[in-house]
């Protein structure tokens, strides 16, 4: 009986090596085209924001940050959300490879939201006379961003298991009640951060609007190509790791 379960397991592993190889053949190839696609799009993006807007009437050069900000943060909170997604699945049905796309979105969500705050201070300076303000919004992105240092501790800490796996899942499912607080948050509360959303009337000439339209399709795409070059990370220091047991055991 035991010997069957042992056998049956094998297959499963055999078999979810050969997925794992088969995507991994399939990945270089997204990953030049998400490649090309970025770097045209950023670059469009880029010539657009210095050249083709115009200069804001009432905050002038510092505006042009929102086309990095904006982008930046969304990509910072849809990181929370995938993560959040991936783990209700993880709990449900386990499997390795959705694990390694919530750390892939952890690692990519925090450097996104880093600099999105980066951003945001720079930003802030000129326009608020401060590099940072306890502004409902900021203060919400700053527990988000702890929370993601903190979720790629805890990961590190109980390393690369299924024990790891539903610690980060849930985690991730919790976190992710941070999203629509922070957006939500200009409403809910007063504060200095802006309430206008892109395209009210008045708000944004016409060439500003299609300027940010092409910077979040832009950062979505940089964003993509980054999952998948950390997915593919996250995949050999599972394999490594595994190699450095088998060695261990066998010695």
């Amino acid at each position: 009986m035991a010997l069957a379960k042992q056998i049956t397991t094998d297959e499963q592993r055999v078999q979810r090596g050969q997925q794992a190889r088969q995507a991994a053949q399939r990945l270089p190839l997204v990953s030049l085209v998400l490649g090309v696609l970025s770097a045209i799009t950023l670059s469009i993006t880029i010539w657009m924001i210095f050249v083709y807007t115009p200069i804001d009437a009432l905050q002038g050069v510092a505006q042009r940050i929102l086309y990095f900000h904006v982008p930046t943060a969304w990509a910072g909170m849809f990181s929370f959300v995938l993560m959040a997604g991936l783990g209700i699945v993880y709990l449900i049905k386990p499997d390795e490879r959705l694990d390694w796309v919530a750390r892939s979105a952890a690692e990519v969500g925090l450097v996104f939201l880093t600099i999105t705050m980066i951003l945001g201070s720079l930003w802030g300076r000129p326009i608020w006379g401060a590099w940072w303000v306890w502004d409902p919004k900021l203060t919400a992105c700053l527990i988000m961003w702890f929370m993601y240092v903190g979720y790629l501790m805890l990961r590190s800490y109980y390393g690369r298991n299924h024990d790891s796996a539903r610690v980060g899942a849930v985690v991730g499912i919790i976190g992710a009640i941070d999203v629509p607080i922070i957006y939500l948050s200009v409403n809910w509360w007063r504060g200095q951060h802006p309430t206008q959303e892109i395209g009210a009337s008045g708000a944004l000439p016409p060439q500003a609007i299609i300027t940010f339209l092409v910077a979040i399709v832009a950062f979505s795409l940089l964003y993509a190509f980054l999952m998948i070059q950390v997915y593919q990370l996250q995949r050999l220091q599972t394999i490594a790791q595994r190699l450095r047991e088998t060695v261990v055991e066998e010695e």
